[in-house]
């Protein structure tokens, strides 16, 4: 698979050349784009530098396709990444991106023979556990797509309302929700890096016991925190959100 590695990754505040920090691998939600984490990697930088994910179909990548089938799109992400993981490197995924964090993960262990230091999955229920989609979102009108995402609140209410920029981001959220709407894990071997699942108290999406079974998906130890709000809770709760983080990685301010 030949791969451009430098259109996978946004790092807004690039390590110092000679420097050794630890590194973050950020993974959108649906319908998001690398620089969601920019607040992230402006939090964390000097001492963790950030790598923000850039899925095809948004900003830079507007011209490309949006990958369809999350497994395809773990494979891209997995190969382009595969040259820079280390025993330094940690990943983080919300929503949508907790699960292609989870899967990267799998892939760099069963193929190259390494894995993050730790997996943060945000925002998400465990693979292992199932959920009826009644309504999926990704056959809905471009109306109710919209609607979902106003539902869940995290996109720009003036954004929704600018019809030009609406049209333009459709098909990137579309293909997303898609991709994790019609999402089937495989079976595999748990992964054995310590993993942190973070989640809102009033997350329509997920319930902290849905939450809770990521512990079924690693030997290594796990440990979960709940946030106060909904399914972007860690936009308006960044400070605590970074703190977590800043201890799980054992960096201190």
């Amino acid at each position: 698979m030949c791969v451009d590695r430098e259109a996978w990754f946004s790092r807004y505040h690039p390590a110092p050349p000679g420097s050794e920090p630890r590194r973050l691998v950020c993974f959108p939600h649906a319908g998001g784009s690398a620089s969601f984490y920019l607040p992230v990697s402006r939090a964390l930088q000097p001492d963790v530098e950030v790598l923000a994910v850039q899925y095809p179909g948004r900003q830079e990548r507007r011209t490309e396709e949006p990958v369809l089938d999350l497994h395809d799109l773990a494979d891209r992400v997995a190969e382009a990444l595969a040259p820079t993981v280390d025993r330094r490197t940690a990943f983080f995924g919300h929503s949508m991106g907790a699960v292609v964090a989870y899967e990267v993960a799998l892939r760099l262990k069963r193929n190259h023979g390494v894995e993050p230091a730790r997996l943060f999955v945000s925002g998400r229920r465990a693979p292992s556990v199932h959920r009826p989609l009644p309504d999926p979102v990704h056959l809905r009108d471009d109306a109710g797509v919209v609607a979902e995402l106003r539902r869940l609140a995290g996109t720009h209410a003036d954004l929704l309302a600018d019809d030009e920029v609406v049209r333009m981001v459709l098909p990137a959220v579309r293909g997303d929700y898609r991709a994790i709407e019609t999402y089937v894990p495989r079976p595999a071997v748990p992964l054995g890096c310590p993993v942190t699942a973070l989640v809102g108290d009033r997350d329509p999406q997920v319930e902290v016991a849905e939450a809770e079974a990521w512990a079924g998906h690693t030997t290594g130890p796990f440990d979960i925190r709940v946030f106060p709000g909904g399914h972007f809770y860690l936009v308006a709760e960044g400070p605590d959100v970074i703190g977590a983080v800043r201890d799980r990685l054992g960096v201190r301010v």
